[in-house]
């Protein structure tokens, strides 16, 4: 098969543009050279006049609004893609995050990226707000990108980022389990031709050794069925950042150094004509 683009998600907490952490981040990023990037939680206009000078070779997109935290989108000079805010997974809530749908054209086929950071929060109304944000990526796939590509399921949609599946804690009778919540989003991405990719660590947050929280599944992709990619050890998603180091003292730097999230990376092969 061949490549149509790489692909990175990495949700740098509270990316606020302090000098020595904002070399650290963008050199980090250019060693992986992702072709379309998104960070997620970038907080400080200060973050862009260094993201420019720093990696020269790509456009950038940024979400806005009243809300603290944005989406910064990049894609490598040469790449045609097309970029739009979608407002519509805030949910109505003025203060959650927008959407960032890129579409990027290869070889006349078209392929959205979805990037989300969706409802952080354990509660019921956090854990109801996730589902609805999911659900809207279904309906934008089936009732707007599948008709556009001519029929069912034939869309190539992947939606990604800091999905925060972090289930429902609940004080009256039980809990739901964080995996109960990504049951349900398996079942309801199958519904409409998609599947959550496999990934090389299980792990993708964690706030470091000296944290009562234990490591978390937080970031995700879903993606059409028939959409294939290159595989790392086994699977569609390499993990990288403080989930490949040995120990938690070496994992509680990087996170320290860098972000509580490690970053996904993955490769989108060609669709066959």
């Amino acid at each position: 098969m061949a490549k149509a683009f790489s692909l990175a998600s990495w949700n740098v907490e509270h990316f606020r543009g302090k000098p020595a952490r904002t070399e650290r981040v963008l050199d980090f990023l250019n060693e992986q050279n992702p072709d379309v990037f998104a960070l997620l939680e970038v907080e400080g206009k200060d973050v862009f006049s260094t993201l420019v000078a720093r990696m020269p070779g790509y456009q950038f997109h940024i979400t806005e609004g009243p809300q603290v935290q944005e989406v910064l989108v990049g894609v490598k000079r040469g790449f045609t893609a097309f970029f739009t805010q979608k407002v519509t997974f805030k949910t109505g809530n003025t203060f959650l995050r927008p959407g960032a749908l890129l579409t990027i054209t290869i070889d006349g086929e078209h392929y959205s990226v979805l990037f989300l950071h969706t409802k952080s929060s354990a509660e019921p109304i956090g854990l109801g707000i996730r589902d609805e944000q999911f659900s809207r990526a279904f309906t934008l796939k089936k009732k707007v990108l599948d008709k556009g590509a001519g029929g069912s399921g034939k869309a190539h949609f992947l939606f990604l980022g800091d999905l925060n599946t972090m289930g429902m804690d609940y004080p009256f009778d039980k809990d739901i389990d964080a995996s109960v919540e990504l049951q349900k989003l398996d079942l309801d991405a199958g519904k409409v031709k998609m599947r959550r990719l496999t990934k090389n660590h299980p792990h993708t947050w964690w706030n470091g050794p000296r944290s009562r929280y234990k490591p978390a599944d937080l970031d995700h992709v879903v993606a059409s069925t028939h959409l294939e990619f290159k595989r790392v050890g086994g699977a569609d998603i390499d993990v990288r950042g403080w989930p490949r180091l040995a120990t938690s003292k070496e994992q509680g730097a990087w996170i320290k150094d860098y972000s509580d999230h490690g970053l996904l990376f993955l490769t989108v092969e060609k669709v066959k004509k």
